[in-house]
C-alpha cells in the first residue's frame, strides 16, 4: 500500500510547524494520545453497546431508546478522535504513510463507516417494527460487522507502536 500519498507531501506534512511543535513538546503528543483514547473510548464503547442489544443482550431496553442514549456519545467521540488523528499522523506522516498497517487501519475505518451508513439508512429506518424487540438477521449482521472491524482497527493502531 505504499506510495498511495507522494512521499513530498507526507514530508510537506511532517515538517510543518504544528508537526514539529507537537514533536519537540512534553506534553502536545501524550495529550493528543490521551484524547485519541478518550474519544475511541466513547466511539467504540457506545458502538459495542447499541451492537450488543442488536445482538439481543438487553432485550428489555428498546433499540431506539438505547440508540437516542448511546450513539451521540459515539459521534462526540469521533469529533475527538479524527482531529486527534490527524494530528498525531502529521508527527510521523511519511513513516505511517508507507506503512501497510495504517493503511490497513484506514480501510477498516472506511469500512466501519460504510457499514454504519447502510445500517442508519436502511436497517435502522425500520426498527419500530421489530418484532417484540427482536432484531432482524440484517441489523445483526451489521452489528457483528460493527464488532469485528472496530476490534480490528483497534488492534491495527497498536501494532502501529510496534
Amino acid at each position: 500500500m505504499s506510495g498511495l500519498i507522494p512521499v513530498e507531501w507526507l514530508q510537506h506534512i511532517e515538517n510543518t510547524g504544528l508537526a514539529a511543535a507537537i514533536r519537540q513538546s512534553n506534553w502536545l503528543y501524550p495529550g493528543l494520545e490521551i484524547v485519541h483514547i478518550v474519544g475511541i473510548v466513547l466511539l467504540v464503547g457506545g458502538a459495542f453497546l447499541f451492537d450488543l442489544r442488536l445482538l439481543n443482550f438487553s432485550p428489555r431496553i428498546p433499540v431506539a431508546a438505547l440508540a437516542t442514549h448511546v450513539l451521540p456519545w459515539s459521534r462526540r467521540g469521533l469529533l475527538l478522535v479524527v482531529p486527534s488523528g490527524l494530528l498525531l499522523f502529521s508527527t510521523n506522516a511519511e513513516s505511517l504513510g508507507n506503512d501497510p498497517m495504517f493503511w490497513l487501519k484506514m480501510i477498516l475505518i472506511v469500512v466501519a463507516g460504510v457499514n454504519v451508513a447502510v445500517f442508519h439508512r436502511i436497517t435502522f429506518r425500520s426498527s419500530t417494527g421489530w418484532q417484540g424487540g427482536k432484531t432482524p438477521p440484517g441489523a445483526k449482521a451489521a452489528a457483528i460487522c460493527s464488532m469485528v472491524v472496530w476490534l480490528a482497527t483497534i488492534a491495527c493502531g497498536r501494532l502501529l507502536a510496534y
